[in-house]
Protein backbone atom coordinates (compact mmCIF):
# COMPACT_ATOMS: atom_id res chain seq x y z
CA UNK A 1 0.00 0.00 0.00
CA UNK A 2 1.44 3.42 -1.10
CA UNK A 3 1.39 6.30 1.90
CA UNK A 4 -1.16 7.93 -1.13
CA UNK A 5 -3.77 5.66 -1.43
CA UNK A 6 -4.84 1.85 -0.78
CA UNK A 7 -4.15 -1.20 -2.95
CA UNK A 8 -7.24 -2.53 -4.30
CA UNK A 9 -7.50 -5.65 -5.93
CA UNK A 10 -10.58 -7.77 -5.92
CA UNK A 11 -11.23 -11.02 -7.62
CA UNK A 12 -14.88 -12.44 -9.45
CA UNK A 13 -15.14 -16.42 -9.60
CA UNK A 14 -16.52 -17.76 -12.75
CA UNK A 15 -16.86 -21.09 -13.89
CA UNK A 16 -13.81 -20.85 -16.21
CA UNK A 17 -11.95 -19.29 -13.08
CA UNK A 18 -10.63 -16.34 -10.77
CA UNK A 19 -10.36 -13.12 -12.73
CA UNK A 20 -9.58 -9.13 -11.00
CA UNK A 21 -12.62 -7.45 -11.63
CA UNK A 22 -11.69 -4.26 -9.12
CA UNK A 23 -8.69 -2.83 -8.64
CA UNK A 24 -7.82 1.28 -8.18
CA UNK A 25 -5.72 3.25 -11.35
CA UNK A 26 -5.01 6.72 -12.65
CA UNK A 27 -8.00 8.19 -14.87
CA UNK A 28 -7.83 11.16 -16.62
CA UNK A 29 -11.21 12.27 -18.15
CA UNK A 30 -12.59 15.69 -20.44
CA UNK A 31 -15.78 16.23 -21.46
CA UNK A 32 -16.27 18.17 -24.12
CA UNK A 33 -19.91 20.26 -25.85
CA UNK A 34 -18.35 19.39 -29.47
CA UNK A 35 -19.37 16.78 -31.57
CA UNK A 36 -17.10 13.67 -33.18
CA UNK A 37 -16.17 15.41 -36.69
CA UNK A 38 -15.20 18.39 -34.67
CA UNK A 39 -12.63 16.42 -32.26
CA UNK A 40 -11.64 13.29 -34.55
CA UNK A 41 -8.48 14.80 -35.14
CA UNK A 42 -7.94 15.37 -32.11
CA UNK A 43 -8.47 12.50 -30.50
CA UNK A 44 -6.69 10.94 -33.16
CA UNK A 45 -3.65 12.61 -31.57
CA UNK A 46 -4.79 12.04 -28.18
CA UNK A 47 -4.28 7.95 -29.07
CA UNK A 48 -0.76 8.71 -30.48
CA UNK A 49 0.26 10.95 -27.08
CA UNK A 50 -0.96 7.80 -24.82
CA UNK A 51 1.02 4.93 -26.64
CA UNK A 52 3.93 7.30 -26.60
CA UNK A 53 3.88 7.53 -23.06
CA UNK A 54 2.86 4.10 -22.13
CA UNK A 55 5.92 2.49 -23.74
CA UNK A 56 7.02 -0.27 -23.87
CA UNK A 57 3.65 -1.08 -22.98
CA UNK A 58 1.18 -1.96 -25.60
CA UNK A 59 -3.04 -1.62 -26.35
CA UNK A 60 -3.81 -4.87 -26.92
CA UNK A 61 -7.31 -5.53 -27.59
CA UNK A 62 -10.48 -3.43 -28.21
CA UNK A 63 -14.03 -3.89 -28.20
CA UNK A 64 -15.71 -4.31 -31.91
CA UNK A 65 -19.06 -3.54 -32.86
CA UNK A 66 -20.63 -6.32 -31.25
CA UNK A 67 -19.39 -5.15 -27.85
CA UNK A 68 -16.67 -7.72 -27.79
CA UNK A 69 -13.48 -7.76 -26.50
CA UNK A 70 -11.36 -8.58 -29.37
CA UNK A 71 -6.88 -9.02 -29.95
CA UNK A 72 -6.16 -5.69 -31.12
CA UNK A 73 -4.09 -7.09 -34.84
CA UNK A 74 -4.35 -5.52 -38.09
CA UNK A 75 -7.72 -5.89 -38.64
CA UNK A 76 -8.66 -3.68 -34.75
CA UNK A 77 -6.62 -1.09 -36.10
CA UNK A 78 -8.63 -0.60 -39.32
CA UNK A 79 -11.46 -0.93 -37.16
CA UNK A 80 -10.17 1.83 -35.25
CA UNK A 81 -9.57 3.56 -38.10
CA UNK A 82 -12.99 3.40 -39.75
CA UNK A 83 -14.78 4.59 -36.57
CA UNK A 84 -12.56 7.75 -35.76
CA UNK A 85 -13.50 8.72 -39.54
CA UNK A 86 -16.99 7.93 -38.74
CA UNK A 87 -18.75 11.53 -39.39
CA UNK A 88 -21.73 10.55 -37.43
CA UNK A 89 -19.84 9.38 -33.75
CA UNK A 90 -17.39 6.86 -32.82
CA UNK A 91 -17.40 4.58 -29.67
CA UNK A 92 -13.70 2.95 -29.04
CA UNK A 93 -12.50 1.35 -25.89
CA UNK A 94 -8.67 -0.07 -26.25
CA UNK A 95 -7.14 -1.84 -23.19
CA UNK A 96 -3.81 -3.35 -22.61
CA UNK A 97 -2.78 -6.50 -23.77
CA UNK A 98 -3.57 -8.97 -20.71
CA UNK A 99 -6.82 -10.68 -19.95
CA UNK A 100 -6.75 -9.58 -16.55
CA UNK A 101 -8.43 -6.13 -15.59
CA UNK A 102 -6.11 -3.75 -17.44
CA UNK A 103 -5.49 -0.24 -16.22
CA UNK A 104 -4.18 0.60 -19.26
CA UNK A 105 -6.84 1.83 -21.13
CA UNK A 106 -8.20 4.47 -23.88
CA UNK A 107 -11.72 4.92 -24.51
CA UNK A 108 -13.90 7.71 -26.58
CA UNK A 109 -17.40 8.36 -26.97
CA UNK A 110 -17.46 10.99 -29.97
CA UNK A 111 -21.01 11.97 -30.17
CA UNK A 112 -23.15 12.94 -33.41
CA UNK A 113 -23.65 16.35 -33.99
CA UNK A 114 -28.04 16.48 -33.25
CA UNK A 115 -26.61 14.28 -29.51
CA UNK A 116 -24.19 17.35 -28.63
CA UNK A 117 -27.65 20.15 -29.59
CA UNK A 118 -29.38 17.63 -27.18
CA UNK A 119 -27.42 18.86 -24.49
CA UNK A 120 -24.67 15.77 -24.30
CA UNK A 121 -21.47 16.10 -24.61
CA UNK A 122 -18.29 13.90 -25.97
CA UNK A 123 -15.86 11.81 -23.25
CA UNK A 124 -12.67 10.87 -23.49
CA UNK A 125 -10.94 9.00 -20.84
CA UNK A 126 -7.30 7.05 -20.57
CA UNK A 127 -6.53 5.25 -17.77
CA UNK A 128 -3.12 3.91 -16.49
CA UNK A 129 -1.92 1.41 -13.53
CA UNK A 130 -1.01 2.89 -10.45
CA UNK A 131 2.03 0.58 -10.84
CA UNK A 132 2.98 3.36 -13.41
CA UNK A 133 2.44 6.38 -11.28
CA UNK A 134 5.00 4.84 -8.83
CA UNK A 135 7.45 3.95 -11.20
CA UNK A 136 7.60 6.60 -13.83
CA UNK A 137 6.22 9.77 -10.74
CA UNK A 138 3.60 12.10 -10.71
CA UNK A 139 5.19 14.66 -12.28
CA UNK A 140 4.86 12.33 -15.74
CA UNK A 141 1.56 11.25 -15.43
CA UNK A 142 0.14 15.33 -14.74
CA UNK A 143 2.77 15.51 -18.20
CA UNK A 144 0.57 13.50 -19.81
CA UNK A 145 -2.66 14.56 -18.79
CA UNK A 146 -1.26 18.26 -19.95
CA UNK A 147 -0.13 16.93 -23.35
CA UNK A 148 -3.68 15.81 -23.75
CA UNK A 149 -5.21 18.62 -22.40
CA UNK A 150 -3.66 20.89 -24.97
CA UNK A 151 -5.02 19.62 -27.81
CA UNK A 152 -8.68 19.46 -26.47
CA UNK A 153 -11.79 22.17 -26.60
CA UNK A 154 -12.79 21.01 -23.28
CA UNK A 155 -15.19 22.17 -21.21
CA UNK A 156 -13.63 20.43 -17.85
CA UNK A 157 -11.95 17.42 -17.06
CA UNK A 158 -10.48 15.82 -13.94
CA UNK A 159 -7.43 13.01 -13.34
CA UNK A 160 -6.30 11.32 -10.45
CA UNK A 161 -7.05 8.31 -8.53
CA UNK A 162 -9.93 6.36 -8.93
CA UNK A 163 -11.48 2.71 -9.13
CA UNK A 164 -11.93 0.89 -11.95
CA UNK A 165 -14.21 -2.16 -12.80
CA UNK A 166 -16.51 -3.31 -15.42
CA UNK A 167 -18.93 -0.21 -15.36
CA UNK A 168 -21.78 -2.82 -17.18
CA UNK A 169 -21.33 -5.63 -14.82
CA UNK A 170 -24.04 -5.68 -12.09
CA UNK A 171 -23.00 -5.56 -8.53
CA UNK A 172 -19.51 -4.08 -8.97
CA UNK A 173 -20.18 -0.37 -7.20
CA UNK A 174 -22.15 -1.97 -4.52
CA UNK A 175 -19.13 -4.03 -4.11
CA UNK A 176 -17.09 -1.03 -2.90
CA UNK A 177 -19.58 1.30 -1.16
CA UNK A 178 -17.73 1.43 2.05
CA UNK A 179 -14.56 2.34 0.41
CA UNK A 180 -16.07 4.89 -1.45
CA UNK A 181 -16.69 6.60 1.42
CA UNK A 182 -13.64 5.93 3.48
CA UNK A 183 -11.46 6.92 0.26
CA UNK A 184 -12.71 10.24 -0.69
CA UNK A 185 -9.96 10.86 -3.31
CA UNK A 186 -10.31 7.73 -5.46
CA UNK A 187 -13.37 8.63 -8.17
CA UNK A 188 -16.48 6.38 -9.00
CA UNK A 189 -16.44 6.04 -12.96
CA UNK A 190 -19.60 6.83 -14.83
CA UNK A 191 -19.92 7.54 -18.73
CA UNK A 192 -23.14 8.42 -17.99
CA UNK A 193 -22.12 12.22 -16.94
CA UNK A 194 -21.54 12.91 -20.11
CA UNK A 195 -24.99 12.82 -21.21
CA UNK A 196 -26.08 15.64 -19.28
CA UNK A 197 -23.00 17.32 -17.56
CA UNK A 198 -22.91 20.32 -19.84
CA UNK A 199 -20.48 22.97 -18.48
CA UNK A 200 -20.50 21.86 -15.24
CA UNK A 201 -17.33 19.86 -13.26
CA UNK A 202 -17.59 16.78 -11.96
CA UNK A 203 -15.75 17.46 -8.35
CA UNK A 204 -12.79 18.54 -6.48
CA UNK A 205 -9.79 15.99 -8.39
CA UNK A 206 -5.97 15.94 -7.90
CA UNK A 207 -5.84 17.99 -11.57
CA UNK A 208 -9.44 19.98 -12.24
CA UNK A 209 -9.60 21.28 -15.59
CA UNK A 210 -11.88 24.57 -16.15
CA UNK A 211 -13.28 25.79 -19.23
CA UNK A 212 -14.17 29.33 -20.38
CA UNK A 213 -17.67 29.25 -18.93
CA UNK A 214 -16.67 28.35 -15.13
CA UNK A 215 -13.58 29.88 -15.65
CA UNK A 216 -14.74 33.53 -16.65
CA UNK A 217 -17.69 33.39 -13.74
CA UNK A 218 -14.47 32.55 -11.23
CA UNK A 219 -13.38 36.45 -13.04
CA UNK A 220 -10.63 34.41 -14.81
CA UNK A 221 -7.39 33.29 -13.63
CA UNK A 222 -6.79 36.45 -11.10
CA UNK A 223 -9.91 35.55 -9.60
CA UNK A 224 -9.62 31.80 -8.70
CA UNK A 225 -5.99 32.21 -7.46
CA UNK A 226 -7.89 34.96 -4.97
CA UNK A 227 -9.93 31.96 -3.84
CA UNK A 228 -7.50 29.00 -2.66
CA UNK A 229 -4.81 29.49 -0.23
CA UNK A 230 -3.52 25.97 0.86
CA UNK A 231 0.10 25.26 0.56
CA UNK A 232 1.18 23.38 -2.44
CA UNK A 233 -2.44 24.03 -4.65
CA UNK A 234 -1.78 25.51 -7.93
CA UNK A 235 -3.23 27.38 -10.73
CA UNK A 236 -1.85 26.64 -14.25
CA UNK A 237 -3.75 29.03 -17.40
CA UNK A 238 -3.86 27.07 -20.98
CA UNK A 239 -4.24 30.26 -22.99
CA UNK A 240 -6.72 32.58 -22.00
CA UNK A 241 -9.57 31.06 -21.36
CA UNK A 242 -8.37 27.74 -19.82
CA UNK A 243 -6.84 26.19 -16.65
CA UNK A 244 -5.65 23.59 -14.49
CA UNK A 245 -5.70 23.24 -10.59
CA UNK A 246 -3.44 20.76 -8.96
CA UNK A 247 -3.73 19.82 -5.43
CA UNK A 248 -0.14 19.01 -4.43
CA UNK A 249 2.33 16.61 -5.57
CA UNK A 250 1.01 13.41 -5.64
CA UNK A 251 -2.79 12.53 -5.71
CA UNK A 252 -3.85 11.48 -2.61
CA UNK A 253 -7.20 8.67 -1.73
CA UNK A 254 -7.46 9.99 2.25
CA UNK A 255 -8.50 7.69 4.79
CA UNK A 256 -11.04 8.07 6.79
CA UNK A 257 -10.51 5.14 9.06
CA UNK A 258 -7.24 6.73 9.71
CA UNK A 259 -8.57 10.24 9.57
CA UNK A 260 -6.54 11.37 6.87
CA UNK A 261 -9.06 13.87 5.50
CA UNK A 262 -8.03 16.01 2.31
CA UNK A 263 -8.37 19.82 3.34
CA UNK A 264 -6.68 21.04 0.31
CA UNK A 265 -9.79 19.32 -1.90
CA UNK A 266 -12.50 20.24 0.32
CA UNK A 267 -11.42 23.96 -0.25
CA UNK A 268 -11.47 23.53 -3.67
CA UNK A 269 -14.84 21.95 -4.03
CA UNK A 270 -16.31 24.60 -2.32
CA UNK A 271 -14.94 26.94 -4.08
CA UNK A 272 -16.57 25.57 -7.17
CA UNK A 273 -19.89 24.27 -5.68
CA UNK A 274 -22.13 26.35 -7.74
CA UNK A 275 -20.46 24.72 -10.80
CA UNK A 276 -21.00 21.02 -9.45
CA UNK A 277 -22.79 18.68 -10.81
CA UNK A 278 -25.66 16.92 -9.35
CA UNK A 279 -26.04 13.26 -9.75
CA UNK A 280 -29.73 12.33 -11.51
CA UNK A 281 -29.07 8.44 -11.39
CA UNK A 282 -27.88 6.49 -8.59
CA UNK A 283 -25.05 3.71 -8.77
CA UNK A 284 -26.28 0.03 -7.65
CA UNK A 285 -26.06 -0.67 -4.37
CA UNK A 286 -25.99 3.56 -3.50
CA UNK A 287 -29.43 4.97 -2.12
CA UNK A 288 -30.36 8.55 -3.13
CA UNK A 289 -29.00 9.27 0.63
CA UNK A 290 -25.64 7.61 -0.34
CA UNK A 291 -25.29 9.90 -3.95
CA UNK A 292 -25.68 12.51 -2.10
CA UNK A 293 -23.17 11.81 0.78
CA UNK A 294 -20.83 10.74 -2.02
CA UNK A 295 -20.85 14.08 -4.30
CA UNK A 296 -20.62 16.40 -1.27
CA UNK A 297 -18.24 14.34 0.64
CA UNK A 298 -15.39 17.42 0.19
CA UNK A 299 -18.10 19.81 1.71
CA UNK A 300 -20.04 18.85 4.49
Amino acid sequence: MSEHYPRIRRYSLYPEGRYLSIRECVSITFYLRRSHPELMQAVMHCLDVYQRAVEPQVLGMYVDEEGEWRDLDDKGWEFIRKELLHPGGANLHLSGASEELSAYEFAYRGRAPEDVEAGESSLLVVRLPTEFLEEHGPGRVRELALELAAGLPFDSGHAGLSFLYPEAVLGMSESICDDAFRYPGLDMPDSSVSLDIGTRLKGAYWLTFLGQRVLGELGGVAGLRARLHSPGTTVQAMGDERVVVTLGEWPEAGDGAQGRGLPVYCELARVLEPWLYVFPRRWHGFTREDMRRWERRFLD
